[in-house]
């Protein structure tokens, strides 16, 4: 089985959003976290150029991938600097910490 962990930045207003995208695409598991940092619309001459995000990150199959991604773009764009990017990367292992056993086509 070829893994691959989806990882979206997007502005933190979407979230809700997409969460419930990605919940209606039968997602079995997320994580999401709050971010901080620039990208093209960095301003270094104010105070506090630094801009909060939400991080997502999905561990799926190869065959999800790219559908989970395009949905996720679908759903965050607003067209405007600071909608986010998003990176598929391989996984060479998986591991589940409980079971102590690598993750199997059932758990993603």
């Amino acid at each position: 089985m070829e893994l691959r962990k989806v990882t979206a930045i997007i502005r933190s207003s979407s979230l809700k959003q997409v969460e419930e995208r990605l919940q209606d695409m039968n997602v079995k598991g997320l994580s999401v976290s709050n971010v901080k940092g620039y990208g093209e619309y960095a301003n270094f001459f104010t105070h506090g150029w630094m801009i909060t995000h939400s991080r997502i990150e999905i561990f799926t199959e190869k065959s999800n991938a790219e559908r989970i991604a395009l949905a996720i773009m679908e759903t965050a764009h607003t067209g405007k600097a600071g909608d986010g990017f998003i990176a598929i990367l391989p996984v060479e292992k998986l591991f589940r910490i409980r079971t102590r056993a690598e993750a199997s086509r059932g758990d993603i």
